[in-house]
């Protein structure tokens, strides 16, 4: 007897296509950290997620199995230490690095910029090895995101180089001069914020998981095809005497589409990119020769 091969129908074909289309793998890097933990706990919760693969120097097999208990549809596998890191990247389609040591009071970013440039560089080189296709979020400090409030913030990371374009904001607000002053330079000074109030026993982790969550799951849309996603990142750059500035970017199938540029500024915000400028690019300077050096 001829046994007939049964075919899927048209809308499990559909189907077994869209699933396939949202098969994504995405990677922690830093898992076990303090921004890690609550990152890798956004992203398993988000059903853009197949596969979470998280990696860390230590503990990060129980934030794995931890989180493995979540009843949504990503898996989650830990690895640690060096050995593990090519398993953990191979297949990946986004990789999240918030890893590094945290900042302590009294200390300035730039007294962490050895250690955390080292771990960086070395977790970014394994990625061009191991997934060269993936697209990297490096995670530095957050800008204002309020759930209905939209502040470009361009510039850099730290200190009078974040720039809030407060004139550009969505809904438009407008703030008297001596105002705008002081919500910009708490705008600029929040890391540091949180450093002081939390006295030595952590920085900015919970805020900065949510952001970086944020970041990769808007990557992820526009990887998917949607329409119209944009983010502020910091990027090489061609709109100021600086290599690199953070700008809004129009994110895409490709990763960056568009780099949506500066657009038009107050006279207020022209001074602040002035003034941030040379600290700017003495930063990527200082970034470029490590990564000149660096073996």
């Amino acid at each position: 007897m001829l046994s007939r091969v049964a075919r899927p129908s048209a809308a499990l074909r559909r189907g077994l296509a869209t699933s396939a289309q949202n098969n994504a793998k995405v990677a922690v890097l830093g898992a076990s950290g303090g921004i890690g933990q609550p990152l890798s706990l956004l992203l398993k919760n988000s059903p853009l997620v197949t596969k979470l693969s998280l990696y860390d120097i230590a503990h990060t097999p129980g934030v794995a199995a931890d989180l493995s208990h979540i009843e949504t549809r990503s898996s989650v596998k830990g690895f640690m230490g060096p050995e593990q890191l090519p398993e953990c990247l191979k297949g990946c389609d986004v990789v999240v690095i918030p890893a590094g040591v945290p900042r302590k009071p009294g200390m300035t970013r730039d007294d962490l910029f050895n250690t955390n440039a080292s771990i960086v560089a070395t977790l970014t080189s394994a990625c061009a090895q191991h997934c060269p296709e993936a697209m990297i979020c490096i995670i530095s400090n957050p800008g204002l995101d309020p759930a209905q409030v939209t502040v470009p913030v361009i510039g850099g990371h730290a200190g009078k180089t974040i720039i809030p374009l407060i004139s550009q904001c969505t809904p438009k607000v407008d703030f008297p001069q001596d105002q705008l002053v002081k919500l910009t330079g708490r705008i600029q000074e929040a890391g540091t914020e949180v450093v002081q109030a939390k006295a030595g026993a952590g920085s900015a982790t919970l805020s900065m998981a949510y952001a970086g969550a944020r970041f990769a799951f808007s990557l992820l849309e526009a990887m998917k095809g949607k329409q119209g996603v944009v983010e502020c990142s910091f990027v090489k750059s061609e709109e100021t005497e600086s290599p690199y500035f953070s700008t809004p970017l129009l994110l895409g199938k490709n990763g960056i589409e568009k780099n949506l540029g500066i657009g038009k500024i107050t006279p207020f915000e022209e001074k602040m990119v002035a003034e941030a400028l040379p600290e700017l690019k003495a930063s990527v300077k200082k970034g470029e020769d490590f990564a000149k050096n660096f073996k």
